[in-house]
């Protein structure tokens, strides 16, 4: 009776960790397809979101139309595989300097986008009137006799 009884148990405690493993792997796919995976290069610049979570605030920064990262940046160091260490600006000593990689988002340099003034020519003479080519509808409208 007690060997069938262990080996009953041991059964049924396979068959568990069959089903656990079965659905910590499912619950891996549905992460890996929905989160990007971000690394950072020492020198690199990045945003860092402001807060965390609802009603905790990292930056002193508490209202609807706050932005969501500031920024951006400098990273000094890799710690590990998903913190990294960040240049922050004297004003923001109150805070810790270092952030995983999920509070973190990379800054991308629109330098390519701007334009600078040598390269743009203003015309002053550049006049147009603004003239309806067409009325499509119109409304006779009648005031109220008084």
């Amino acid at each position: 009776m007690g060997s069938t009884f262990v080996d009953e148990t041991v059964m049924k405690i396979n068959l568990i960790k069959e089903r656990l493993k079965a659905a910590q792997d499912r619950q891996q796919k549905y992460y890996n397809q929905k989160h990007r995976f971000i690394e950072f290069q020492v020198g690199d610049f990045g945003y860092v979101k402001v807060s965390p979570m609802k009603g905790v605030s990292r930056f002193g920064r508490v209202s609807k139309l706050s932005p969501r990262y500031v920024g951006p940046f400098e990273i000094l160091e890799r710690i590990g595989k998903f913190a990294y260490r960040l240049l922050l600006s004297d004003q923001r000593s109150d805070v810790h300097n270092v952030f995983h990689v999920s509070s973190l988002r990379k800054w991308i340099s629109d330098s390519e986008k701007k334009l600078s003034a040598d390269e743009v020519e203003i015309q002053e003479n550049l006049q147009y009137k603004e003239e309806p080519e067409k009325i499509l509808a119109y409304d006779v409208r009648k005031l109220r006799n008084k």
